[in-house]
């Protein structure tokens, strides 16, 4: 007998999409150089490690996002129809961009593209983990203030 609390949600009806997604919060990468990788993402922008279930993986998380980093292979060739640009991290306000732009450069890391403002009232910069990720930091008006 199937009770009402033990049925399978009902599919949408042919063609209706799902509720929307929760956002995009996830996002895995491959890490030739796990240590170092690693200390990029926690060290200098201050994600801290969510678990750890083994040596050659580690799950990190600014509150409500993770990144996956998972150690290459030695053989390790990126996929050349990976479609991956960079990853981005929100920032709030655009004259915290600059101040995060001039702390990475006191660090030694790799400016790929210096702060600069969009036409959409957006700033940024770009700049590369140790294992050469594109990586942009980014104050983005209409998710950059959570109370917005």
């Amino acid at each position: 007998m199937t009770t009402a609390s033990s049925k399978a949600p009902e599919a949408p009806a042919a063609g209706q999409r799902p509720a929307p997604t929760a956002g995009l919060r996830h996002v895995a990468l491959y890490a030739r150089d796990l240590a170092a990788v690693e200390r990029f993402y926690v060290e200098l922008l201050g994600m801290r490690v969510e678990w750890r279930p083994d040596p050659d993986n580690v799950y990190l998380t600014s509150g409500g996002d993770n990144l996956a980093l998972h150690r290459a292979p030695a053989d390790f060739a990126p996929v050349k129809s990976q479609r991956l640009d960079h990853i981005g991290f929100i920032i709030r306000t655009p004259a915290q961009v600059d101040e995060w732009h001039a702390f990475l450069l006191r660090h030694g890391v790799s400016i790929k593209v210096p702060p600069r403002t969009h036409r959409d009232g957006a700033r940024s910069f770009y700049c590369a983990d140790p294992d050469g990720n594109l990586v942009q930091l980014i104050y983005h008006p209409p998710i950059a203030d959570p109370a917005a």
